[in-house]
């Protein structure tokens, strides 16, 4: 009975790891180092860099399904490019998973936004061959940053207007901003009210599932989701769409559409303070605790039960 008990317990932990290790972190450091060490920053600016990206992010979405899209339009007479990858394109509703690969300026936009598109990539791989009752389209837009933001020529605005256009039935959308930068030092952490230190703390150790009032099922359910696979420390904050941050990312676009949207993040220069600077490199990132979240983000989308 005694050998029946430990290998039934050795056969649930090596089960339960298994679960909860989904992300490759060696994969996740080649395409960090492959997005950020370019040689042109990924900007506006530099259509050359960015459609180099766009046609590595293709690429690797290429790996994992037959059903992959570049969605193009021009600003000021150039092409700028969304690339989607599907998984389940048998089923009619969906579900949207973004993340922008442009970035502000001359820098590497480490956490900003290459973590966000890593995590896309990994999501591909770990989603390859699953059978869903439900459509997944993974996002990579462009035209996220300045001087285009708040704009119709984002590429997440093109990307739900045509959703909107064509009458495509959509769950909702999670747009993944900033996922890779984690701090357990006290006071690593601010607000944009101070008041929320007491409730969230002041580590920036953790990251953040963010809803506006008034969410509907799918963000309600992802959350739940999410947050069951206790894949790493997790906190829910919703508040008005007014407040400071809370709209700071692509879901802003299908917000406007009357989708049901929510951003993840690691609370941006709440906590990061190479936000939009030179020293958003890979090496500021806390890759480990990056392939977790990547890992609570999968689990939550098979999770879901329409």
């Amino acid at each position: 009975m005694l050998k029946i008990l430990i290998r039934f317990l050795f056969i649930f932990i090596v089960y339960q790891g298994s679960a909860s290790a989904q992300s490759d972190t060696s994969l996740i450091k080649t395409y960090l180092k492959t997005l950020t060490k370019t040689p042109q920053f990924r900007n506006h600016t530099n259509i050359d860099q960015l459609n180099l990206t766009a046609d590595y992010i293709k690429t690797i979405f290429e790996k994992s399904s037959d059903s992959v899209s570049a969605q193009e339009y021009h600003v000021d007479q150039k092409i700028y490019k969304n690339i989607i990858c599907s998984f389940g394109t048998e089923n009619k509703k969906r579900i949207i998973v973004g993340a922008h690969y442009d970035v502000c300026g001359d820098q590497e936009g480490a956490d900003d936004n290459a973590s966000g598109i890593v995590g896309l990539m990994e999501l591909s791989r770990l989603l390859k061959g699953k059978k869903l009752n439900y459509r997944i389209d993974l996002v990579a837009y462009t035209l996220e940053e300045p001087p285009y933001f708040r704009t119709e020529f984002m590429g997440s605005y093109i990307h739900a207007k045509s959703l909107k256009e064509s009458k495509a039935e959509v769950f909702g959308m999670i747009s993944l901003e900033m996922i890779a930068y984690f701090k357990d030092e006290a006071k690593s952490q601010s607000y944009p009210l101070g008041i929320l230190s007491v409730k969230y703390g002041n580590k920036g150790n953790y990251i953040t599932l963010v809803k506006k009032f008034g969410s509907g099922e799918f963000v309600n359910q992802f959350s739940k989701n999410f947050k069951a696979s206790k894949s790493i420390l997790t906190k829910t904050f919703a508040s008005p769409p007014s407040l400071p941050g809370i709209d700071f990312s692509d879901h802003l676009n299908y917000w406007k559409f009357d989708y049901d949207a929510m951003m993840i993040t690691d609370t941006s220069f709440y906590r990061n303070k190479n936000y939009h600077q030179k020293t958003d490199t890979m090496e500021t990132l806390d890759i480990p605790k990056m392939s977790k979240v990547i890992d609570g983000v999968y689990n939550g989308l098979i999770s879901f039960n329409p």
